[in-house]
């Protein structure tokens, strides 16, 4: 063991002289442990959050959307061919967009309407996970299908009072001109299934219904209005995106994930921000127990340092000692809030111990995601903080003058 940390050990140790002292040694671990298990628990709520927001919206829309300027895609079959031929595609679909009527003989409501090839969507929606009945293949078009079927969210199917097999209407803003007005389009389908995202938005609004179906009820005819792609690396959609709008040419518009929920994840990102700053504040109040702790012991040893010196101590091995008295209150604070910090998150992880209310997030109980980034971050910026507010009581010590401290 060398000197400095030979005499910063015996510095640490509590007499009845130093009970005082070392009481606040203890105060200053236990505000930077608090403080580091509180931002390991927040931050991993927060990153839960952001990835569950994910997951829900990539689990109903796809990692990019492609559209072509001017409308409709015409002939989507080549454009499919070029999408699917870039090595990092996984699954496309040609999908058609429509807002709608929906009523049974109980009510109705406003929808939004996707068609979708039931085949393709296996690759690119998450729908069959999300079925809480039915499933995806229901609404395959065959020459004896006499109703199409409709998948809808559960929320609607409460509000409209229907289950499985029951029949609904589809109205279409857009008819036939007859001598009394407008006659709306009116299109009978079968309840197939009955999905749930978990969020309220898409379970109360959202319908799917077949490619064929839509493209008569909408009048689109062959053309659909866009492409849904999946991708094989969620975090490259965008470069991916641009890799796509390449092959198929300035008359298309791609746009990923990302920049569609710019705002949502940017928002996320910010709190997340927001909080790490907040609860730093609580390591920095225990930075200052550390600072009021090493100036007591400069005072309470300020003879000791006087001999220390005159014995042949230079100025470098005292600033080292109160230094790396510091740094072990830090780094002693920093490890047991990293395993609290941890452990709590573990619990909170396999317990469940914290639950959501169902209609106000998109998830049950709190979600807790752990990214050793976060952790290291974490554990550095502490550690700094705390060797930080040993600079200025080490150099005071460091600069007494043994002649005066020992007439003194």
């Amino acid at each position: 063991m060398n000197f400095e940390l030979f005499v910063c050990l015996r510095y640490l140790k509590a007499t009845k002289k130093q009970g005082f002292i070392s009481l606040i040694s203890i105060i200053s671990v236990a505000g930077v442990a608090l403080g580091v298990t509180a931002l390991i628990v927040v931050i991993a709520v927060m990153t839960g959050f952001g990835e569950e927001f994910r997951d829900k919206i990539l689990g109903v829309n796809a990692h990019v959307v492609i559209q072509q300027f001017g409308g409709a895609i015409q002939d989507p079959e080549t454009a499919i061919n070029t999408v699917e031929a870039h090595k990092e595609v996984v699954g496309v679909m040609p999908y058609i967009y429509g807002q709608s009527m929906i009523t049974t003989g109980q009510g109705g409501s406003g929808c939004v309407v996707r068609g979708i090839d039931p085949e393709r969507a296996e690759k690119v929606l998450a729908l069959s996970e999300q079925l809480s009945a039915g499933s995806l293949s229901s609404l395959k078009v065959t020459d004896d299908t006499a109703t199409p079927g409709i998948i809808i969210g559960i929320q609607l199917a409460r509000q409209l009072r229907v289950t499985m097999g029951d029949k609904l209407r589809l109205l279409s803003p857009s008819g036939t001109l007859s001598p009394i007005g407008i006659l709306p389009k009116i299109k009978t389908l079968e309840v197939t299934g009955i999905f749930e995202t978990g969020m309220f938005e898409y379970d109360s609004s959202l319908v799917y219904i077949p490619l064929e179906t839509a493209q008569k009820f909408f009048q689109t005819g062959t053309a659909v209005h866009g492409l849904e792609v999946t991708v094989s690396d969620i975090d490259r959609a965008g470069l991916i995106g641009k890799d796509l709008r390449l092959d198929l040419g300035n008359l298309f518009i791609v746009k990923d994930w990302m920049s569609m929920n710019q705002n949502l994840f940017s928002a996320l990102k910010l709190e997340k921000t927001a909080m790490f700053v907040i609860l730093t504040l609580i390591v920095l109040v225990a930075a200052f127990n550390i600072v009021s702790t090493l100036i007591m012991v400069v005072i309470d040893k300020t003879k000791d340092i006087a001999i220390l010196k005159a014995m042949g101590a230079h100025q470098k091995q005292i600033l080292r000692i109160f230094m790396f008295e510091g740094l072990i209150i830090g780094l002693t604070g920093t490890i047991i809030g990293l395993i609290g910090g941890l452990g709590i998150c573990e619990i909170l992880q396999r317990y469940k111990l914290i639950e959501l209310p169902g209609n106000v997030y998109p998830m049950t109980t709190l979600p807790i995601k752990i990214l050793p980034s976060d952790i290291t971050i974490i554990a550095i910026s502490a550690v700094l903080i705390t060797l930080l507010a040993t600079l200025y009581p080490a150099w005071t010590a460091s600069r007494i003058e043994p002649a005066k401290a020992l007439r003194s």
